[in-house]
Formats: C-alpha cells, structure tokens, sequence
C-alpha cells in the first residue's frame, strides 16, 4: 500500500488526510480479526484458523484491486483488515505450539520473517506496476496479493493440528499422533505429551471415550477473559504485561510510520521521481527481509532478552539520526544537500535492519510463548489487540504529526519513545530461551496449585487461588 497509495492519491484525487485513513485504517480493522481469532482457534483449531484467515486475505486483495472509488477501496482493506488480524494472533501460536523448545525462537520467528518477504515483493510490485496506466498500475499492486493466499490455504491442510489444542479438547490419541511426526525421537514426544497433558490438568491416567477424554468447558477457551482482566494473580498480570508492553513498544516506535510512509520520508529528504522513490523503498525492504533472516539464526543462540535490548538501543541512534538529517534538510531551501539525503537514506536502513534482528521478530516469539497453555491463544490475541491499535494511530496520525513538529521533530518523538521502551524491556523482560511452554509458569511466578489446576471452577471473586492453569 505504501507505493500504490502515490498512485491512488492521483487516480481518485483523494487528500492526504485520506490517504493517513486509507494506510493506517488496516490497523484498526484488524482488531476485528485478532479479538475473533483466539476464540476462533480455541473453537474450531489453530490449522482452519490459519486457512479462514487466508479466505479472508484472498476476498480482500480482489475487493481493493477491483475498487472504483474510495469508500468501494476502504471497504476491501477492511475485509483486508479482518485478515490482517487473525493471522497476526493465530500464524505464532500455532508455530509455537509445534515446536520444540531448542528451536522455537527459529522457528517462530518465521511469521515475521515472512511478512517482512512480502513488503519487499510489495515494494518490488509497485516498482514492476508503477510503469503500467496510473488507472490500473495500483489494482495490480493491491490485487496481487490475492495470489499467496491460495497457497496458504491450501498448503495449510498439509500442516498437522496442533498437539496442544488436541490436548485441550480431550483429543489424547490424535496429539500423541502428531507430537511423533514432529519429534526427534520417541522418548521427546512421550516426555512433551506427558508435560502438555499435567499444564492441560488432563490426569495420566485418563481414558478416552470413542476417542476423545472428557475435558471441563474451561479447557475450550471459556471463561479466558475473566482470568486475564477480573482475577489475574500475579503471574497472570506479570506475563500480560509482558506481551502488552512488547507489542505497544514495537509499533510506537514509529517502525509502521518508516515502512508505510518510506517514500514520504524519503521525499522529503530531497529525492525526486517516483520511480527513485520506489526503488529506494525497495531497498528498505530487502535490508528488513535481510537482517529478519540474521535474526533467526540468533533467537535460540543469543536469547530473547539480548536481541531486544540490542534492536531497541540502535533504533534510539537510528532514529535520533534521521530525525537530524530530516531537520537539515528541512531547513535549506536553496538546492538539495547530498550527504543529508545519505545520512536520511543511512540511517532509514539501519533503524529497519536494528528493528528487525529483535524487536520484529522478538515480539510475536515472545507473546507467542509466555501465557500459559489454556490463556494462551486469546492471551496472544490481547498483544495482537495493543499491536494494531498503536500502529493504527501511529499510522493514520503521521502526516498530521510532521506537519505541527516537522518531520525531524517526529522521529526525534520516535528515538524518545523507543528509550523508553529499553528502559522497560530492562526492568520487565525475562529471558525464555531454552524453556519448554510448560516451564514459563516456574519463570513468571505461577505457583505449583497454578501450574497444576485441574480445570476445576475458580472461586469466588477476590479469592487469592485465582488464576489461570499452565
């Protein structure tokens, strides 16, 4: 969207507050997906959550390429948007709960690295379809993405179920089934089942009736948000924080306003011509693809904790950078200063590399892996929420904000933000490296009554054994 919107801003003769509403209304639009997708994929799966969601993305993608007006646009991006948010929540936990603990970091990290594969062949097709008709050339770039979506779907129905969700529907024979197709060995996935079935509150030594063990309505996603917001323990409000605070941080950074709006920016800067705009956007895109790959290989090696604090501190310098370089050339109105436009073009490429080798990838790992077994996909659901609806008014605010600060003074706003986040991923952030799904409840505090709850109902309001099982 980030190219095609320069063309639709043309085609439809639409003002820059529209085209602020058209990049970041997505955002907002998908917290209809991600509220629906954790009691989506408690009810029916996390696998034909996965295929819905690809639906969803294939009926937008033609609604936008095939608008004839704005309201006809808006109305597809929010179909778009529904999609945008069930694959945001479901894409992590599901990689998270058939991986194994050795190699979970690089594994869920794979959503991100993905999405980050298709902004840099979104930013290769506006470059490809910029030299079609203005009336056609957006619609392609819109349009095409109609195209990963089938194959998503399909190739899904490929995928096994996850273990865990098997588990929480009394569905024994099934997960022992998948967990030693996903497997090293024999005695990992005996030793993993043993474990998902106590953090279930699922009994050794349970027999199934005509395949499925009867399992309390608790274990199938009701009653989640009770325990998140009206009786949290400690734990409970220790591990929400957590993933609330990661996914806030990660778009408040302004890394939705660099990425939507990299054409602007570098507009801005002193660069003319739409085709040396959209060929420097697609050098963002293939530094982002680039180091997002880097950073798979480092979460199970260096740790959660390392990479974020890392990400976070060159995105402060990066951005403090550009803010500066912005200012310079913002201020000289007698020709273009090269070096500012190298230092603006620089410092653009090393926020996007910090940002992707932790704070990108590093947040839906983490939010994926922290709640516990039975919380954890509308718990994921609950990031996903804060994730969109920051990057929704960073996104739809951005024109309006470098218009009353100046463009520097906006990423000047961002580098602040972005020192508070270390601050807080500092103090609050526990490194999980290493640790299987079922040991996060030791790290963040659940008791052992916590960790061993059978299912049973909770008591009354205000009782202190309130909470959620592992």
């Amino acid at each position: 969207m980030s190219g095609a919107a320069l063309f639709i801003k043309d085609d439809m003769k639409i003002s820059d507050i529209q085209v602020e509403v058209l990049l970041g209304i997505l955002n907002l639009y998908s917290l209809v997906g991600s509220l629906a997708a954790g009691r989506t994929s408690d009810w029916i799966g996390r696998r034909y959550t996965i295929v819905f969601a690809a639906t969803i993305f294939f009926t937008g993608a033609l609604l936008m390429g095939f608008a004839t007006n704005y309201v006809f646009l808006m109305f597809g991006r929010f179909v778009a948007g529904v999609g945008v948010g069930y694959a945001l929540m479901i894409a992590p936990v599901y990689t998270a709960e058939i991986s194994p603990a050795a190699a979970r970091g690089f594994l869920t990290s794979f959503p991100e690295v993905f999405i980050n594969t298709g902004i840099l062949l979104g930013y290769v097709s506006n470059y490809a379809f910029s030299h079609l008709s203005l009336h056609l050339g957006w619609r392609f770039m819109l349009g095409i993405g109609a195209i990963p979506s089938v194959f998503l779907a399909v190739g899904v129905l490929a995928m096994p179920e996850s273990p865990r969700w098997l588990v929480l529907q009394g569905r024994l024979s099934e997960a022992a089934r998948v967990l030693h197709r996903i497997s090293d060995t024999q005695k990992e996935a005996e030793l993993r089942f043993s474990e998902i079935k106590s953090a279930a509150g699922i009994p050794a030594d349970a027999v199934e009736i005509n395949g499925v063990v009867p399992v309390p309505p608790r274990n199938r996603g009701q009653g989640v948000w009770k325990e998140l917001f009206l009786w949290p323990t400690p734990a409970v409000r220790r591990v929400l924080l957590s993933a609330v605070g990661i996914h806030f941080f990660q778009q408040a950074s302004g890394v939705d306003s660099v990425v939507l709006y990299s054409p602007h920016v570098f507009e801005k800067s002193g660069i003319t011509g739409k085709n040396a705009l959209l060929g420097m956007t697609v050098a963002v895109g293939f530094t982002k693809t680039l180091f997002i790959l880097v950073a798979t290989f480092l979460l199970d090696r260096v740790g959660r904790r390392p990479l974020v604090l890392a990400s976070c501190g060159g995105m402060v310098a990066s951005l403090a950078v550009l803010g500066f370089g912005l200012t310079v050339t913002d201020h000289h109105t007698s020709g273009r200063l090269m070096w500012a436009v190298g230092v603006c073009f620089a410092s653009t490429l090393a926020y996007v590399a910090f940002f992707s080798i932790g704070m990108g990838p590093v947040t839906w790992v983490y939010s994926s892996e922290i709640f516990p077994i039975r919380l954890r996909a509308q718990g994921a659901a609950v990031g996903v929420v804060v994730n969109r609806v920051t990057s929704g008014v960073i996104t739809m605010t951005f024109i309006s904000l470098y218009k009353a600060i100046t463009i520097g003074g906006s990423f000047f706003l961002y580098a602040g933000v972005a020192a508070v986040a270390w601050v807080f991923f500092f103090t609050n952030l526990r490194e999980t490296r290493g640790k299987t799904l079922e040991e996060m409840g030791k790290l963040f505090g659940f008791s052992k009554e916590e960790m061993e709850d059978d299912g049973t109902e909770k008591k009354k309001a205000g009782d202190s054994g309130r909470g959620s099982e592992m």
